[in-house]
């Protein structure tokens, strides 16, 4: 694939008649396969959710699960009601988050190799629970949640604001959000060094772990991660007209600041839930939305529903794969993701290398 003509990453956009409001709809010889991928893509999400509640330090069955999950008598319920189901729907929740955000962030920025991280936002939802961990002493996911949300927030505005306001450009974004995200992580890094009690109680957060899921951890995440769902999927029509230009998109009725505006929101409510439950998580957002690209295309109005799918089916095997290869210990899910998306991120800039060379 030749991705020097593509306009995601700064070719020209085809010329030629103007295309209906937000391009036109899909062609019915394409919508099938799309509509059919899909359902297999939620039927895998399905396979690995029960994987995922019956791998653990203890093997459970198929039919225990079950059990577990509908007998309150049974000898799994505790296991997996207390333990294995709040891990496993925090991992739904935090994949979705990530790969629906990663899926926005290479639209906003038409950069193939943006992740939620590339704004800053994930920088600063860390600073700002680093802070509060280090400094006030909080400890649990429904303390700190406000502080993600609050240094994400600032973070937003800071990096909108020195992009160029309402007149931002995806390459100012971009600059902005490098520049504060080394300076922020440089804080935390700094925070982490010099309070040994606040390194204790952070290690698991910082590397990335679901290992602490509880209910009431879920229960305070759902509602920002559906909110920011529900208004990333509103925004695909208008992000697939911003794909061709600002120029090109107003023609097609878009309005490229609104979009920006609305993108740099849902991509807060996402991270900085997701950042606060379970950590600053790589690649996940940088992963999902190329292998989705290779089944969909560019079109945002079927990308964000199969990131939505399938990066929990990523993360949540990722965690998987961390408690079989360390039994009876684990490996944090950070962990390994880290080092599985750093040889994906390495074959992707080659790759990208050779086809615009």
């Amino acid at each position: 694939m030749n991705l020097t003509n593509s306009p995601a990453i700064g070719g020209s956009p085809p010329v030629g008649p103007a295309a209906p409001e937000n391009g036109p709809p899909p062609a019915p010889g394409r919508l099938l396969p799309r509509a059919a991928g899909l359902l297999a893509a939620l039927l895998l999400l399905l396979v690995v959710l029960t994987v995922s509640i019956a791998v653990g330090a203890r093997a459970v069955s198929p039919q225990e699960v079950w059990q577990g999950l509908t007998d309150n008598g049974s000898d799994t319920y505790t296991v997996v009601h207390g333990m294995r189901l709040p891990r496993t729907l925090l991992g739904l929740l935090a994949g979705t988050a990530l790969g629906v955000a990663g899926a926005l962030m290479q639209a906003l920025t038409r950069n193939p190799l943006a992740d939620p991280g590339l704004l800053g936002i994930n920088a600063g939802a860390s600073a700002a629970v680093v802070s509060a961990i280090a400094f006030l002493g909080v400890t649990t996911f429904a303390g700190y949640v406000w502080f993600a949300f609050a240094g994400a927030a600032v973070v937003s505005v800071l990096v909108y604001a020195v992009g160029g306001g309402r007149g931002a450009t995806p390459a100012r974004l971009a600059l902005a959000g490098t520049a504060v995200n080394a300076a922020l992580f440089s804080f935390v890094n700094a925070v982490v060094l010099l309070d040994s009690a606040a390194l204790e109680r952070m290690r698991f957060w910082t590397v990335g772990s679901l290992a602490s899921a509880e209910t009431r951890t879920v229960t305070a995440l759902a509602p920002f991660v559906v909110a920011g769902l529900l208004l990333a999927l509103v925004l695909g029509r208008p992000l697939n007209a911003l794909t061709l230009g600002d120029d090109a998109a107003r023609a097609l009725g878009a309005r490229p600041e609104r979009t920006r505006a609305a993108v740099i929101v849902a991509v807060t409510l996402l991270c900085g839930a997701a950042t606060a439950a379970c950590g600053p998580l790589v690649f996940v957002g940088l992963m999902v939305p190329h292998l989705v690209r290779a089944l969909t295309g560019p079109d945002q109005r079927w990308m964000l529903p199969y990131c939505a799918v399938l990066a929990p089916v990523v993360l949540l095997g990722a965690d998987v794969l961390g408690r079989v290869l360390a039994r009876p210990s684990e490996l944090q899910v950070g962990v390994v993701t880290a080092v599985v998306g750093g040889p994906f991120f390495l074959y992707f800039v080659r790759r990208r290398k050779v086809a615009t060379a």
